[in-house]
């Protein structure tokens, strides 16, 4: 698509052709009246009859919309885009339009990752340059006859018809805009490389809706947004499955944390050299009245999507730290905290208050990140860390090789010990390229004197490999599942790992791989 057009009152194309044929239909009239003055009434008569049959033709290929422009009020200020308000009304009538002419309509949403963030660490009028960016690269690759809207603060609706039969050029416009909207733009003198989450949903069976489209794609950008990996996703049933699943776990959350119903799993953490049990990663459990046993993957990124993830997680540390008071002293806990926690600047204070009530030293205690909580802002991250890592707490940044800028993160903060992972250590022995990966950051790690630790472990052959290379450090299901608060404490009690008992040479068993 050309470059050349700017995103300024944007109104279907139809609508110049609505007022060439108005111009047309007066002159047509004017003939008319000619011929009658002159005499000539048969004429005028066919002049008069051939110009209503064209405006009968012209009213029913238009869509009702098209014969007026938007005034202010329809238009948003910044971007020139549509607004939300005036979308419904000109897609609900270019719907009933192309429905009447048997063609297919679709609906894309583009939302700006992290735009929040950018525009709180960039500026407000960084955020606005972006957002006209956006708009504009929007209606460039959009069809001429799309509608485009500016939704909400970050996201847009690009409203299309098209023949039924040709979904796939729906998906090369969105592939398009994926790359294009991936690409480095500068804004205030700053280059930035901004990423969008892109939902789709189409209707050709002559029940869509403007309401009914959005309702799905909203949807499908909820899916978009948790894959986070830039690519176009479409709409799929299931996904209304999973949306009432969300409702029902925002529903019952609050209550199940003061009910004491989310309760902690405890993961085996083992030295890979000694086979010694060293810690344990705490993870969450729910056993949801509607919805079944649950575990973290499944309940906690809904709960950090409503805010309530620092509360999940501060409640399960209480509970792991209450329990492995009495534990052996050399074993840790080790906990998961979420991306949007770090974004809370009382996040450090939080954590060492439920040391202290706990009572619970703070060398027994390492604490998980992610690279997704240090893009925010990386600044209050580096504070937070450094006030956790002032009480003696370790630090890990979990999950190392799925982001894109690992090794600044790596000098950016003072981490104890880099979890790889799972994915990587899962795919070891059938994937040489996985296998070379892991090589790679062990030996980071040692350049760095930064031990390096497994997460993902299932079977004795990627435990031996993982030795031979230098890894220090393994969990996985080769040293068991996940054990509830009773099982973990029997466990420990058999192999002598509770204060007073000698651990004497306690290995912890494999399970047959």
């Amino acid at each position: 698509m050309s470059g050349s057009r700017q995103p300024v009152a944007n109104i279907p194309a139809s609508a110049g052709l609505t007022g060439a044929a108005v111009a047309i239909g007066i002159a047509l009239l004017a003939a008319a009246i000619v011929l009658i003055q002159l005499g000539l009434t048969l004429p005028a008569k066919l002049l008069l009859s051939a110009t209503a049959v064209a405006a009968v033709l012209v009213h029913w290929r238009l869509p009702a919309s098209s014969a007026r422009s938007p005034d202010v009020e329809q238009i948003d200020p910044l971007t020139g885009l549509t607004n939300r308000r005036y979308f419904h009304d000109v897609g609900q009538a270019m719907i009933e339009n192309v429905q009447r002419r048997q063609r297919g309509i679709a609906l894309m949403l583009v939302d700006i990752d992290r735009f929040r963030a950018i525009a709180g660490s960039l500026g407000h009028e960084a955020g606005d340059l972006l957002l006209r960016h956006v708009a504009k690269t929007i209606r460039d690759e959009a069809p001429s006859e799309a509608i485009v809207a500016r939704f909400e603060s970050d996201c847009f609706g690009c409203l299309i018809p098209f023949d039924p039969r040709g979904r796939d050029r729906i998906e090369r416009l969105a592939e398009r805009l994926a790359v294009r909207l991936g690409q480095p733009v500068k804004l205030v003198d700053q280059e930035l490389t901004p990423r969008a989450a892109i939902a789709l949903t189409r209707i050709d069976d002559g029940a869509a809706t403007v309401d009914r489209l959005v309702r799905q794609a909203d949807l499908a950008l909820i899916a978009a947004k948790a894959r986070s990996d830039g690519k176009p996703l479409w709409f799929a049933p299931a996904m209304e499955e999973a949306m009432a699943e969300r409702n029902a776990i925002i529903t019952d959350l609050r209550a199940a944390l003061a009910n004491g119903d989310i309760q902690p799993r405890f993961e085996a953490q083992v030295d890979l050299g000694t086979a010694r049990l060293t810690g344990f990663e705490v993870s969450g459990y729910w056993d949801h009245p509607s919805l079944g046993p649950m575990t973290a993957e499944r309940f906690m990124p809904v709960a950090e999507a409503c805010g309530l993830s620092g509360e999940v997680s501060l409640s399960l540390m209480r509970q792991a730290m209450a329990a492995a008071r009495d534990w052996d002293p050399s074993i840790t806990l080790s906990i998961p905290l979420a991306a949007s926690q770090f974004q809370d600047a009382w996040l450090a204070q939080k954590v060492i208050k439920t040391l202290t009530e706990c009572g619970f030293p703070a060398h027994r205690l390492e604490i998980e990140i992610t690279e997704n909580a240090l893009f925010a802002n990386l600044a209050l991250a580096q504070s937070i860390v450094i006030s956790l890592k002032n009480q003696g707490i370790a630090l890990a940044l979990d999950a190392f090789g799925r982001g894109y800028s690992s090794l600044a993160h790596l000098r950016a903060l003072p981490f104890d010990r880099v979890r790889i992972d799972p994915n990587f250590i899962r795919n070891m022995a059938a994937d040489p390229d996985c296998c070379a990966i892991v090589t790679a950051i062990v030996h980071l790690g040692d350049s760095l004197h930064l031990p390096i630790a497994a997460k993902g472990v299932r079977d004795l052959d990627i435990e031996m490999r993982l030795r031979d290379i230098g890894c220090s450090h393994g969990q996985g299901s080769l040293y068991g599942p996940p054990l509830d608060l009773a099982q973990v404490r029997q466990m420990l009690a058999e192999k002598r790992l509770l204060a007073g008992i000698s651990p004497s040479s306690f290995t912890i068993p494999r399970l047959a791989g």
